[in-house]
């Protein structure tokens, strides 16, 4: 009895946690994985549906099957992904065992409409066995290539004709340009309703993303000076350490504009700077979304070139620790004019952001690896007091979205001694600290959101047409005049080129240095 009373209390010693997890339970679910033989699979999606099932967030009538064109069974489907995540199922063997038995497999190739007849009849089959009651979510964690005939086929064989029992989710990248964009929803919409078609972006299932939505609606302190008249400019930054690791096939044919910036940083962007709904639900989000989208353009309309700069990690760190740049990377043309780096100026045409630059920014090889939403306050009208620094740091909101997921705040206050000067300091905010445990990874909030058949943190298709719209300019640049648009080679480990710094300096400021 003492031990059930001393462990109440530690548990109660944090009033943070009072009434977590409070979940919506997800209704008997089959979830079908295309690509089931790819590094997504046993690296996110299968550890974020285990993790759900030791939250007891999974209904027992649940299965997950596996259909890639490999010829696997069950067993060796099941035994693939326990050695994949050793040290998950090492450390909850039993809870493995209990989830490992809704696990199946089939060999699908979704460009053989046999192959995906005979998957519909594995379904029942699965459905009889686990009671999954028909209730479907198909992820489609193959090449974007498949995505419109993988939807097609899908339809064809009449796994799709139940809107309120069946859905879709899409991986990015959702089109190559604006014009593969609109081809892409027409063929998705052909085969699907909208409320079906789940485009995700993992980075919109992390805690801080989601955060920025809280901060700015549910506290009067932050709205009424979220706007042009209090802030001065506004900083993304999604930084990488890594390079482009074995994926330099797709990378070669994306580069960090397609890859990171149209999607990632632009919903980051949206979320910052979107207005309030009239009420939170899926389409008054999604509408205020596409709303700020449509109102975004570059810098320069006329001459892009100007606000955007790209670059390319080269070798760098030691002697005894050498990286390779990115051409000397294993897949890479060793001429590659391909952008690892890109930092661009853009504004916002409408009432609350007038005149405000936006910077946004990403990059592989860089020293920390990070991202954030920098909020930079307008200066005090009058300098009354000296300061530590020569003159006042204007006032900061950060918020981190990774690693340390949390907020921080920079503002002045008198230092100590008989004078009247002012110095900066930091008042910070930590998920993992405030609330004693670790945010969930993005994945298992969106796949859960997803066999809710909640689109909220999902994009909708004027969304992804609005932003590929945003950046045509560039995208039509780089294929047509590259030299308009150079690629700067900037040292492995380095916060990127110099010009970069430019980018900024011309306006008198400078990157955030975390």
């Amino acid at each position: 009895m003492g031990t059930r009373q001393a462990f109440m209390g530690a548990v109660l010693t944090n009033p943070l946690r009072v009434g977590l997890r409070q979940e919506r339970v997800i209704p008997p679910q089959c979830l079908v994985i295309f690509g089931a033989s790819g590094d997504l699979t046993h690296r996110k999606l299968v550890p974020a549906l285990f993790e759900l099932f030791r939250q007891r967030r999974l209904p027992s009538e649940f299965a997950v099957l596996g259909c890639a064109r490999r010829p696997w069974s069950d067993e060796e489907f099941r035994g693939k992904m326990a050695e994949a995540m050793a040290p998950e199922v090492a450390e909850h063997r039993v809870a493995w065992e209990q989830f490992a038995a809704g696990l199946f497999y089939e060999p699908v190739d979704l460009e053989d409409p046999a192959s995906v007849v005979r998957l519909g009849q594995r379904l029942e089959g699965i459905d009889r066995l686990r009671a999954t009651r028909g209730n479907r979510t198909f992820y489609l964690s193959v090449s974007p290539n498949f995505y419109g005939s993988g939807c097609r086929s899908l339809a064809a064989a009449g796994l799709l004709s139940d809107p309120a029992r069946s859905r879709v989710v899409i991986e990015k990248p959702f089109g190559r340009d604006y014009g593969s964009a609109q081809e892409l929803n027409r063929v998705v919409q052909t085969s699907a309703q909208e409320n079906q078609i789940f485009r995700i972006d993992h980075y919109l299932g992390k805690e801080t993303v989601q955060n920025i939505l809280v901060m700015r609606f549910a506290n009067t302190i932050f709205e009424p000076i979220w706007n042009r008249n209090y802030i001065s400019s506004v900083q993304i930054t999604a930084a990488e350490t890594v390079g482009v690791e074995e994926r330099a096939g797709y990378y070669e044919s994306s580069g960090a504009l397609r890859d990171m910036v149209q999607n990632h940083l632009t919903q980051m962007l949206a979320l910052t700077t979107m207005e309030a709904p009239g009420r939170f639900d899926p389409e008054s989000m999604r509408n205020e979304k596409a709303k700020v989208l449509q109102a975004a353009r570059l810098a320069n309309e006329d001459e892009p070139w100007k606000c955007c700069v790209r670059g390319q990690y080269a070798p760098g760190g030691s002697n005894t620790r050498p990286i390779a740049g990115y051409r000397q990377e294993p897949g890479v043309n060793p001429e590659s004019t391909t952008e690892t780096y890109v930092a661009m100026k853009l504004f916002i045409n409408n009432w609350r952001w007038q005149g405000v630059p936006f910077y946004l920014r990403t990059g592989k090889r860089l020293p920390k690896r990070l991202s954030e939403v920098v909020l930079t306050f307008r200066e005090a009208p009058v300098h009354l007091f000296d300061a530590a620094g020569g003159a006042p740091t204007p006032n900061q909101l950060i918020l981190r979205i990774q690693p340390d997921e949390g907020a921080e705040f920079k503002f002045e206050v008198k230092a100590p001694g008989s004078g009247m000067r002012s110095r900066p300091v930091d008042m910070a905010f930590s998920y993992d600290d405030s609330f004693g445990e670790p945010s969930d990874e993005g994945y298992v909030r969106l796949l859960a959101d997803a066999m809710l058949g909640d689109p909220t943190l999902y994009t909708r298709s004027d969304e992804v047409e609005a932003a590929w719209r945003l950046y045509t300019p560039l995208l039509e640049l780089i294929e047509d005049a590259p030299s308009q648009l150079p690629v700067y080679p900037y040292e492995a480990r380095t916060w990127g080129p110099a010009a970069a710094d430019n980018l900024l300096a011309e306006d008198g400021l400078a990157w955030r240095r975390p």
